[in-house]
């Protein structure tokens, strides 16, 4: 599942990928009222193989904003630094080349959004900056700079799980109808594979309008696809726990067979040490009764061998 042979997007990344949505998106988050769809230019990145390496949506705002949104069902403390990689891509996709010699005043602003719908607690709002990952320097390594932070990137980060957030989700519709029709995959997942989970959900959100176009213009099964290929990363964490939990039972299986198998060994070892030394003794002794001696004679012989 990591690599996509034939690209689909996913559920979260095909709703918004267009103006319209974007902008109420956009208004909802920065408390604007913005109405002309002609001032929004998408520029995602694409044709990315490895879907984990994609970003979501990126777009700028009459040419002066730049805007990355990135949907997380689980909390990635290293999204500053995707970011950092994304920006630097897309920067180059709508700076002219012929400008670069002269940026003053031509650099659209940042902003890096991260909406998050994971099971994980979050409180509505949290900021994860680059530099929180950069290495701490003890006194004997510090120089007269080490106090400036040559660079930086901050990342809001927005909860937007049913209940969390609530005037984003009141401004944008079409976000509130993604997260209801999450809500509701959620709530089947408790009862049906989540296959079968997104499938009752795309019926439920059909039959009560809620991303109406979206849905019937996708069919359930591929929507089904894209949701669990969005979801790929709560499928990596739980299969890197059960790998972690399988791994320590093999250890712990390993040493016991190990201390088993050991004890098995000694055990068999002392028996033919004794079945051994029982019968070089009696050999012994048989050699010292051929020779004639009293009983009172090998026992003292024999006593005489062991010390």
């Amino acid at each position: 599942m990591a690599v996509n042979k034939k690209y689909k997007d996913s559920v979260f990344r095909s709703i918004f990928n267009n103006k319209r949505s974007l902008l109420e998106l956009y208004n909802a988050i920065n408390g604007t009222d913005y109405q002309d769809e002609s001032i929004i230019e998408i520029n995602t990145l694409k044709n990315v193989i490895f879907s984990s390496r994609k970003n979501d949506i990126s777009f700028t705002v009459n040419k002066k904003m730049v805007v990355l949104i990135e949907h997380q069902s689980t909390i990635d403390e290293n999204m500053p630094l995707r970011i950092a990689s994304y920006i630097i891509r897309i920067y180059e996709k709508i700076i002219n080349k012929k400008i670069y010699r002269d940026l003053n005043g031509k650099l659209p602003r940042p902003e890096f959004i991260v909406l998050y719908n994971g099971k994980d607690p979050l409180p509505e709002e949290r900021y994860l900056r680059l530099s929180d990952s950069f290495v701490e320097l003890n006194e004997s390594e510090k120089t007269k700079y080490s106090d400036l932070i040559f660079l930086d990137i901050l990342v809001l980060m927005l909860n937007i799980n049913k209940g969390c957030n609530q005037d984003l989700e009141r401004k944008s519709r079409t976000l509130n109808s993604y997260t209801i029709f999450v809500a509701k995959v959620r709530e089947y997942e408790k009862k049906h594979a989540l296959e079968e989970a997104v499938k009752l959900a795309v019926k439920y959100c059909i039959k009560k309008r809620i991303l109406k176009d979206y849905f019937e213009q996708n069919s359930p099964e591929d929507v089904s696809m894209n949701f669990i290929q969005y979801n790929e990363k709560d499928a990596m964490k739980e299969l890197r726990k059960e790998t972690k939990e399988l791994r320590k039972e093999a250890q712990e299986n390993l040493k016991k067979g190990m201390e088993k198998g050991l004890e098995k060994g000694m055990e068999k070892g002392l028996e033919k040490g004794l079945e051994k030394g029982m019968e070089q003794g009696q050999n012994y002794i048989l050699e010292l009764m051929a020779q004639g001696l009293s009983y009172e004679e090998i026992k003292k012989k024999i006593s005489q061998k062991k010390h």
